[in-house]
């Protein structure tokens, strides 16, 4: 089972943004799909962004235009670009990869 080691997370105002890192234990080629989650406090879990082993990326539709996701397989390394973030993006961001999750990484935003 892949590790997955997420960092970046951090506080910011309103309007600022952030890069998490995703860095895995194997090759990123060699995973069909990895994405990232997040969970705010007192909400459930929800996916964020999605990205196959062939670039197709596929986000949800409150990120859609403000986040990006990428990875760099020579680096075995998948990253979440976020801007324009507002306080409802507070939450625990987390790596994913089949039924591998990382451990998370927060993100505050302050208004």
């Amino acid at each position: 089972q892949v590790q997955l080691v997420e960092s970046g997370g951090g506080s910011v105002q309103a309007g600022g943004s952030l890069r998490l890192s995703c860095t895995a234990s194997q090759s990123t080629y060699r995973l069909y799909i990895m994405g990232w989650h997040r969970q705010a406090p007192g909400h459930q879990r929800e996916l964020v962004a999605t990205i196959t082993v062939h670039g197709t990326t596929n986000y949800a539709d409150f990120v859609k235009g403000r986040f990006t996701i990428s990875k760099d397989n020579a680096k075995n390394t998948m990253y979440l670009g976020m801007s324009d973030l507002q306080p409802e993006d507070t939450a625990v961001y987390y790596c994913t990869s089949g039924t591998s999750w990382g451990q998370g990484t927060l993100v505050t935003v302050s208004s």
